[in-house]
């Protein structure tokens, strides 16, 4: 039964990226082009995110998963140098090629090589980050 649940889960998902214009990256571009040709049109799709989401978080606190299992912890509060590297790596990314991991992988069907190859860049990201952070966390610690 979770299987199923992913399954729709991430096929409504990826629906959603590409009907709200997150899987273009002109589209997205133009929403970084603040002082140009600005597209504010991913604000209504960030609001149409995160709207739902807050409501989400409030109902982990009364009720349990559909198809069994636990919810996440809530994330952190703290702002440590985890966040914010990872922050920057994130919106660097984003900004030059205007894909992040969701919409990057939905759009590998049609993205071209540039697609393919801001995956495989992702993925090679992903898996140099656990060693990364823990050289990070390393020395960030008190001598």
């Amino acid at each position: 039964m979770q299987i199923l649940f992913a399954i729709l889960a991430g096929g409504l998902f990826g629906a959603g990226l590409f009907v709200s214009g997150m899987t273009d990256t002109t589209k997205v571009k133009g929403w970084l082009d603040v002082f140009g040709n600005w597209d504010p049109t991913l604000a209504f799709v960030m609001g149409g995110a995160i709207i739902p989401m807050v409501l989400a978080w409030q109902l982990t606190r009364v009720s349990r998963p559909l198809a069994g299992g636990v919810f996440p912890p809530p994330p952190p509060h703290e702002i440590g140098h985890r966040l914010v590297i990872g922050s920057v790596l994130f919106g660097i990314g984003w900004g030059l090629a205007g894909l992040c991991p969701g919409p990057s992988i939905a759009s590998l069907s049609y993205g071209g090589i540039g697609g393919l190859i801001f995956v495989a860049a992702m993925l090679v990201g992903m898996g140099a980050a656990p060693a990364i952070g823990n050289r990070l966390d390393r020395l960030a610690e008190p001598a």
